[in-house]
C-alpha cells in the first residue's frame, strides 16, 4: 500500500507527531510504502533542523530527518505555513533577507498542489494531529 502522510503538529506540543513517525515506520518495516510525507500547519516545526530538545527527551526532527535518508522519502513542509512559523530554505532565506535558513535536507518547501498531487497518487492519506 502507498500512504500519503499529513503531520499538522509540532514535535512537542502534541503526540501527532510521534505517533506518525512510528506509524511510518510501521508501514515501511511491513513493506509499504510513504509516496510523501506532508508537515502542514505547526507540522512544518518538524523539518527543522535547528530543534535542540533537552538531552533526555527524544529529537523527533533528528528521527524524521533520519527515516526520510534512509527510506529516501519524499517530504514536503507547507511553504506558506513554514514561512509564518520562520522555518526556511536558503532560497527563502535569501528572498527575505533573512540571516540564515533552517529547513531539514532532504525536505522542500511547497504548496499545496503536492499534497493534491500525493493524495491522488497514493492508495491512502492518513492524517496526524489537529
Amino acid at each position: 500500500m502507498k500512504f500519503t502522510i499529513v503531520i499538522h503538529t509540532a514535535p512537542w506540543s502534541h503526540q501527532g507527531s510521534q505517533t506518525a513517525l512510528r506509524f511510518c515506520e510501521a508501514a515501511l518495516a511491513a513493506g509499504h510504502s510513504i509516496h510523501r510525507l506532508f508537515f502542514y500547519y505547526d507540522g512544518v516545526h518538524n523539518s527543522s533542523a535547528l530543534a535542540v530538545p533537552a538531552q533526555d527527551e527524544f529529537n523527533i526532527p533528528k528521527a524524521w530527518q533520519a527515516l526520510i535518508e534512509k527510506h529516501e522519502v519524499d517530504t514536503v513542509s507547507c511553504v506558506s505555513s513554514a514561512l509564518k512559523r520562520g522555518v526556511l530554505d536558503d532560497q527563502e532565506a535569501s528572498r527575505y533577507e533573512k540571516p540564515a535558513h533552517n529547513l531539514m535536507s532532504g525536505a522542500e518547501l511547497s504548496g499545496l498542489g503536492q499534497l493534491i498531487e500525493a493524495t491522488a497518487s497514493s492508495d491512502r492519506v492518513v492524517t496526524f494531529g489537529a
